[in-house]
């Protein structure tokens, strides 16, 4: 049996928030840096060793965009092999949560561009795989499609 090889010697837990406003909308950042580079997802990452899932959570939200969040629950779970040079993978946690504000203030190091997207213009953006998954949970009979790069 030939094993694959994998960049990372452990699979890498992360966090995504899912962050809906008081008009249904759902902050999408587009990304600056692998993984997804050049694709529209929610503010997320990795989970440090010791840290907490909100304590992470709160942390990934406040570093790629400035806001503070409160977590208010698990949405799903998604796992994620990443082909090619990358060549990871990838379990991520879910959560659906609220801003404190909307004072945005994005790190472009890792975020190109945000928006609060409502639920009917979503297919007009490039979604991977988790994140159509995920949305579709949040907006029940929405039907992504698959965008192409």
């Amino acid at each position: 049996m030939i094993r694959k090889l994998y960049k990372k010697d452990h699979i890498v837990t992360s966090v995504v928030a899912v962050i809906l406003d008081n008009d249904g909308r759902v902050l999408l950042t587009k990304r600056s840096i692998p993984p997804f580079q050049n694709l529209w997802v929610m503010p997320g990452g990795a989970i440090n060793l010791g840290e907490s899932i909100p304590g992470a959570l709160k942390r990934e939200v406040r570093e790629e965009v400035g806001l503070e969040i409160e977590v208010e629950g698990l949405i799903d779970v998604f796992e994620h092999l990443a082909p090619g040079e990358e060549n990871c993978h990838y379990v991520i946690l879910y959560y659906r949560c609220r801003a404190l504000s909307l004072n945005m203030a994005l790190n472009e190091h890792e975020v190109a561009e945000a928006s609060w997207v409502s639920r009917n213009l979503l297919n007009n953006y490039t979604i991977p795989a988790g994140a159509r998954f995920i949305l579709e949970k949040v907006f029940p009979g929405l039907s992504l499609q698959i965008q192409l790069q």
